[in-house]
């Protein structure tokens, strides 16, 4: 999942953003670490909340004086208005990815809160500036002119997209409705932080004596260990599938459940009730019935009649497989327990799920963690990628960085450097509890981009190396693909480095294919205690067991898609349904099983909180990642000519041409989503 943040402002008079306190020279004498050339690495190490304080206030400075600058221009050109516009949001970008992302994984407090507020302030010029009508006008007047007919290409598409972005920021609004809109800007941003932060803060432990620990693999208990017979289990990402699917005892999963999926909800239900609330208000400020309708408008989807009507076909297709899987699960459960009168329940699923694979197939999901050591998945994952696209990574030495657990490498295509990454991928108290590829850098230009993967993977302890299990390792690739998206971009304009949003997740998603090949996995799925490597035999199971209720995968997902929908486009602003009422509603609507356990995951969802109207962009993507997959699967997966017309064609494009187009011409043919159907095997 790629970070793609809201705008989370504060509504400050323009004249505030002077900082007369913040003076350039004094700021560059003080070695503020952030206060480096273009391309040169950020000291992170030596980052201190006054830093990033100063930071924020320089780049207020500068961008100021470059707003004033395109405001007096007599004639408007592509250059002075756009181009100028794009240096500003290149230099907001990075800043406030700067800001943001040391929110979520500094250690140091003071770190994490300045990180917030300057985020916040950085943003908050961002609103004041999207929305400023002189510059709109100065935009308006070029495209009225002979210049802007003449202009073909990503410059016609930036000039566009450039136009309604603004219009999308309300810059058409009276003077009245604009200050309200930048005010509710202001007030969802700061309960989107609240309930960041909520969700981040959770401290739930799940403690087990013998009894409720039976089941759990032996080192996972080890792990959590804190005397003869007693686990303390944090309710984290990364413990809930080793405990959902092997705890023994229904207790214990059920109380671990209800505890993962009530984190935070003392706080963050009623912090949900008011951004939806707010969003909706903004929406309808904007001239939309909907939040949904609003937030699609720069989507492929377009609409929200084209995402339900996706949705609703997937549906179809899935529900009668879910519902078989289902009656299989329930049986499984009958059988095992020795009660005819046991019924599924919504802690049940993994745990039943993964006796029937180990019983038909003869796969034992936690033992097959030990093929699968981090580090020899992160240089077999590395491998394949520099092949495939070709670049070459390479490790630094002692990086500066902002913890011991992070590394850090150069990109680097025919021994020239194209970009960097970090690697944060274990948990620690208050870091970002997800999943992304975090951009830093957008790389226009000669700018090289910079990018960090946040994980939050099972960790290694003093006697055990980070095993993952497929899903983690399914969630590696992935990330890794959106990292390589991020390094791959080479365009002239920062504002055209990001997809749209629901295409983003197709140019990681592509890449969890190759994990499906043995050839491919063999290359580093490899016993960490004796170097033997994943028998094929064992590899073709694993495969085939992947068939194991995938029906009900698939509407558990379509749930949180639907969900997701019917919170931003069903919303009634005079009599509002209970989120948790929302869940009931889906549930009668699938008729699959019932699903509700009086828990409340919306509380700490990220998606309904940071990515409103997102869910269905992972299906709507994949469509889109089966297809192209298909010119690998007739090359070869290590094809390296294909890779790098993929790389050029796709994961280098932004927005700097169409999309569909760009698809078609790597595909050679129009997209279609044949390959996706198949892909269901419902």
């Amino acid at each position: 999942m790629t970070l793609k943040k809201n705008l989370l402002c504060l509504v400050l008079p323009i004249c505030l953003f002077s900082f007369n306190s913040f003076s350039q020279s004094d700021i560059k004498a003080s070695g503020n670490p952030f206060l480096v050339g273009s391309n040169v690495v950020v000291d992170y190490a030596k980052v201190t909340s006054q830093n990033v304080e100063d930071y924020a206030g320089h780049t207020i400075n500068d961008i100021t004086k470059m707003v004033a600058t395109i405001k007096k221009q007599k004639t408007a050109t592509f250059t002075n208005v756009f181009g100028a516009m794009d240096e500003i949001k290149n230099k907001l970008g990075t800043t406030s990815n700067n800001c943001f992302m040391l929110y979520w994984v500094s250690t140091d407090a003071a770190i994490r809160e300045k990180g917030l507020a300057s985020y916040q302030l950085i943003d908050s010029l961002g609103t004041v500036i999207y929305s400023d009508k002189g510059i709109y006008n100065k935009m308006i007047g070029f495209k009225k002119s002979a210049a802007y007919k003449q202009l073909k290409g990503n410059k016609k598409i930036l000039v566009d997209d450039m136009i309604e972005g603004f219009e999308n920021s309300g810059v058409n609004l009276s003077t009245e409705k604009l200050a309200k809109f930048k005010n509710l800007i202001k007030e969802i941003g700061e309960l989107s932080s609240s309930y960041s932060t909520n969700m981040n803060s959770s401290k739930e432990i799940l403690t087990l004596d013998e009894k409720g620990a039976a089941g759990l693999p032996d080192s996972f208990k080890q792990t959590y260990k804190v005397a003869e017979g007693k686990y303390e289990i944090p309710i984290i990402n990364s413990t809930s599938d080793p405990v959902l699917s092997n705890a023994e005892s229904e207790e214990t999963r059920k109380s671990y459940y209800i505890k993962f999926y009530n984190r935070a909800a003392d706080k963050n239900l009623a912090i949900l009730d008011e951004m939806v609330k707010k969003r909706d208000e903004l929406a309808k400020l904007m001239g939309y019935p909907t939040y949904a309708a609003y937030a699609l408008v720069p989507k492929m989807a377009g609409n929200p009649k084209n995402v339900w009507d996706f949705l609703n076909d997937l549906i179809s297709r899935s529900k009668e497989k879910a519902k078989s899987d289902v009656a299989l699960l329930d049986l499984e459960k009958k059988v095992e327990s020795a009660n005819q009168e046991a019924k599924l329940e919504p802690w049940d699923v993994a745990f039943y799920k993964n006796q029937i694979i180990k019983k038909q197939y003869q796969i034992n999901n936690e033992e097959l963690r030990e093929y699968f050591p981090m580090e020899g998945c992160l240089k077999g994952m590395m491998d394949i990628y520099q092949k495939l696209l070709g670049l070459e990574f390479k490790k630094v030495t002692n990086p500066s960085v902002w913890n011991d657990d992070v590394d850090m490498y150069e990109v680097y295509e025919n021994g020239k450097l194209k970009g960097r990454f970090y690697l944060d991928l274990f948990p620690r108290p208050n870091k970002e509890t997800w999943f992304y590829g975090v951009n830093i850098v957008s790389g226009k230009g000669k700018e090289i981009p910079v990018a960090m993967l946040l994980g939050n993977f099972t960790k290694p302890t003093k006697t055990q190396p980070s095993l993952l299990s497929q899903k983690e390792l399914r969630t590696l690739f992935h990330e890794f693909g959106h990292i390589m998206n991020m390094m791959s971009f080479h365009g002239e304009f920062s504002s055209q480095q990001s997809s749209k949003a629901d295409f983003t997740e197709a140019m990681s998603q592509i890449f969890e294919n190759w994990i499906l090949d043995y050839g491919i996995v063999s290359t580093f799925a490899k016993n960490y205690k004796t170097g033997e490597v994943l028998p094929k035999e064992t590899f073709d199971k694993m495969l085939e067991s992947r068939k194991v209720a995938s029906g009900l995968g698939a509407i558990q997902m379509l749930q949180r898609c639907l969900f997701d929908m019917n919170l931003y486009d069903k919303y009634n602003p005079t009599n509002p349904t209970p989120t948790d009422e929302i869940w009931q509603q889906i549930n009668k609507q699938l008729d699959i099983m019932d699903f509700y356990a009086q828990t409340h995951y919306q509380a700490n969802w990220i998606h309904v909180n940071t990515h409103p109207v997102y869910m269905y962009g992972y299906l709507w993507s994949e469509v889109y990642a089966m297809d192209m997959f298909t010119q690998f699967e007739k090359n070869g997966l290590l094809d390296t000519k294909t890779g790098i017309r993929y790389r050029e064609l796709i994961l280098a494009n932004g927005t700097q041409r169409d999309i569909v187009k760009a698809v078609n011409e790597f595909l050679g043919r129009p997209s279609d989503n044949k390959a996706y159907i198949k892909s269901l095997g419902l």
